[in-house]
């Protein structure tokens, strides 16, 4: 599951917490939004890692052409 998708099952599990004064199930849903919140920056990592990646082999390209 995508960390957008865990950071709305996690804010409707707390918010039926609340609700309903579970506070377990608060507690879970909480635990998911903040799993969804590290998906979403680890994703952002990977991909500035894959843009630095991909500059490097492009200068190393071009630094072997010549």
């Amino acid at each position: 599951m995508g960390g957008k998708m865990d950071q709305a099952k996690g804010r409707a599990k707390q918010a039926a917490g609340v609700l309903v004064g579970d506070k377990d199930l608060e507690r879970e849903g909480k635990l998911d939004r903040a799993a969804g919140d590290i998906k979403e920056k680890a994703g952002d990592i990977a991909d500035d890692v894959e843009k630095v990646a991909s500059k490097v082999v492009d200068k190393v390209k071009s630094a072997v052409k010549r």
